[in-house]
């Protein structure tokens, strides 16, 4: 969780119990089960890295944007376009970092729309009540709605043989989404690529033409890794950005969501988004009558995630799925607050978040994980 040093009086929240509001459910505890979508146990392990192109009252759910902290500079060794990025093994799982805070603060990030999707803007403190971990939270700092943060967004592409036929169209929707929703000044985006294998096609950068290009050099071939790129996306460009102020993190995955290469599940993914405070937004490739399975992993990730997921009927609908993403992200609230019984032993904390007014509905990440001392 990211943190800052405003403060703000905390309002009672003795509404909660009475709140009928069906907007986002309480999250619970992520069992050690795997999900049911576990990859084959035939499927062909991913090489090592190679050079191939090819979040008183209440407060809003998290996206976890980074608030405002002291800078934390970390220098990384930049990597090449094109490079093939390893995926995760069971024992990388197990040592991945948490974000580390000098202050118990978390920095909630949410959505409120109406019941046609449109966004609800110039809301109140006092009308969201929020639980953190089955508690209200100790005290809340700071609220307010947030419509021009800086950006920190991953483009993850679908590249595999099942997407062959409407690849093209959805390189230039791609392409032209990059153009319009990057803000040179202020916003970076990074291109990833991915079939059986992940590939970081360019790391963040304002240059939208140079994103352009790194996007239309995908070519479709291959099974579908879809879970080691999304949890590859997130360790390795996202969990490692830090910043004085605040930003959004997103990645925005264009798929059919039939996974049946990788070597990490479902569960492992999602845990790697909430570590990175990271939204999933999701456009689904597939355009037939009826959602499949697929679809329904895609919708999955991005309510854990306080993202959503988008279902075109036709591929040429997909820009208007892209405009949808870039508003969300500019139209969204930001509440940080101190939990109560606030422990940092890298548990996992449900949250619920609601609003009063039973017209509108809530999208909030279900949780996040404490850094581990």
């Amino acid at each position: 969780m990211h943190f800052s040093h405003c403060s703000l009086t905390l309002r009672s929240l003795a509404l909660i119990s009475a709140l009928t509001v069906g907007c986002v459910m309480p999250a619970q505890v992520p069992s050690n089960q795997p999900p049911s979508n576990q990859p084959p146990s035939n499927a062909a392990p991913p090489p090592a890295p190679s050079s191939a192109p090819s979040a008183g009252p209440a407060a809003p759910p998290q996206s976890h944007t980074p608030q405002q902290q002291q800078p934390q500079t970390q220098q990384q060794q930049p990597q090449q376009p094109g490079a093939q990025q390893a995926a995760p093994t069971p024992e990388q799982l197990a040592t991945v970092p948490t974000i580390k805070a000098r202050v118990n603060e978390v920095n909630l990030i949410f959505t409120v729309t109406d019941k046609h999707g449109n966004f609800i803007k110039n809301l109140q403190q006092s009308d969201f009540a929020l639980l953190d971990d089955r508690k209200p939270p100790q005290q809340v700092r700071q609220f307010s709605q947030q419509t021009n943060l800086p950006l920190r967004v991953g483009l993850i592409i679908d590249a595999s043989s099942s997407i062959r036929l409407r690849f093209k169209f959805e390189q230039d929707a791609a392409s032209d989404f990059i153009s319009q929703v990057l803000r040179p000044q202020t916003d970076k985006a990074f291109v990833t690529g991915f079939e059986q294998k992940t590939h970081l096609l360019h790391d963040f950068t304002n240059d939208s033409d140079a994103l352009g290009t790194a996007i239309h050099k995908l070519q479709p071939a291959g099974g579908t890794a879809l879970f080691d790129a999304i949890f590859t996306a997130c360790r390795d460009q996202l969990l490692p950005v830090r910043a004085e102020g605040s930003l959004r993190k997103a990645i925005v995955v264009i798929s059919d969501g039939d996974d049946n290469m990788s070597r990490v599940y479902q569960e492992d993914a999602v845990k790697m988004c909430q570590r990175a405070e990271t939204l999933v937004y999701a456009i689904s490739t597939n355009t037939g009558p009826d959602r499949d399975r697929g679809d329904e992993i895609l919708q999955s990730m991005a309510l854990a995630t306080g993202g959503r997921a988008f279902y075109p009927k036709r591929i040429e609908d997909m820009p208007n799925d892209f405009h949808s993403i870039e508003e969300e992200l500019r139209s969204q609230y930001s509440l940080v607050y101190v939990p109560t019984d606030f422990k940092a032993d890298g548990s996992f904390r449900p949250i619920y978040l609601t609003t009063t007014d039973r017209r509108y509905q809530v999208r909030a990440s279900k949780g996040y994980f404490t850094a581990s001392e």
